[in-house]
């Protein structure tokens, strides 16, 4: 367990390197990828599993170069977050490049879900969604146990005046309002929260515990839902986050093929650019009654 003090250092180191250039930090970020691959053993061994269960056609060389690369990304992302935090407005509109049609939801006269997978520059696209289209916001956010940490989340989440953010554990009956009252939904679909609200849909080929509430929301509050992607550039050339064209006829009336389309486009994506992805989660933790843990 981190303390008060060693978190409160950590900010402060956070809020010292945003203030170097870009191309500095995304130095520093691979080296600390490099340092994460070798000392996290066990987030190491997950990753690769979940590389192996989802690409099994790559070699045992090409899964672990991938991994590799991934703790380069994954370590960026964790640094950078003080720019996301703490940099001015002005700085980063500069450094993200938008695509797509990210004043959709502006001009849709029914409620938004933004579908955001989890990608390692996912708060790089709830920057976004404040800085370059003016509707509010509202997101799930997981809490801290480390409540300084957790302030510094929700301070910098909150900071542009455009969100709410709303804890995992709350009932989702806050949410539902304030999505009545405007706010579009930036919602992560691709998290295993165990077996409640879920079903076992593939992901890639495996089945994995994916929550129906995106299809069974979208449908109950009559939501247009439109896709968004964030990556990282190399080196200092910043971020790039894309506005997909919104879906037709999503979610219709099956919640599994619905949430089944969610999980092939996210795969989609992941072939697009697999070492950004975040691999350490553990995506199918929960398994079917009766099946082994697919973790060793």
């Amino acid at each position: 367990m981190i303390g008060q003090w060693t978190a409160r250092a950590v900010l402060g180191l956070l809020w010292l390197l945003q203030t170097l250039p870009l191309g500095l930090q995304a130095a520093l970020g691979r080296g600390l990828g490099g340092l994460l691959h070798a000392l996290a053993g066990g987030r190491r061994r997950v990753a690769l599993r979940n590389v192996e269960l989802c690409l099994p056609e790559l070699s045992l060389a090409a899964r672990q170069r991938l991994v590799r690369e991934h703790f380069g990304w994954l370590a960026r992302s964790l640094l950078e977050r003080g720019l996301l935090w703490y940099a001015s407005p002005a700085r980063l509109k500069r450094l993200i490049q938008v695509e797509g049609d990210v004043g959709f939801a502006e001009r849709s006269d029914k409620p938004v879900m933004w579908l955001v997978p989890h990608f390692v520059a996912l708060d790089v696209a709830g920057v976004t969604t404040q800085l370059f289209q003016g509707r509010p916001v509202a997101s799930i956010y997981q809490a801290q146990s480390n409540t300084v940490f957790d302030g510094a989340m929700r301070r910098g989440r909150l900071r542009f005046g455009l969100a709410e953010v709303f804890a995992r554990s709350e009932r989702a009956l806050p949410l539902v309002r304030a999505i009545r009252r405007g706010r579009v939904f930036f919602n992560l679909p691709d998290m295993d929260f165990g077996a409640r609200d879920a079903a076992f849909v593939p992901f890639f080929e495996v089945p994995a515990a994916t929550l129906l509430a995106p299809a069974r929301m979208a449908r109950a509050l009559g939501m247009a839902v439109q896709p968004v992607l964030a990556e990282i550039l190399p080196g200092g050339a910043g971020y790039r986050v894309r506005f997909l064209p919104p879906w037709q006829d999503f979610p219709g009336d099956d919640d599994i093929a619905a949430t089944t389309r969610i999980n092939r486009w996210i795969a989609d994506e992941i072939r697009r650019n697999p070492a950004q992805y975040l691999w350490v989660h553990k995506r199918f933790k929960t398994r079917p009654p009766d099946e082994a843990s697919l973790y060793r």
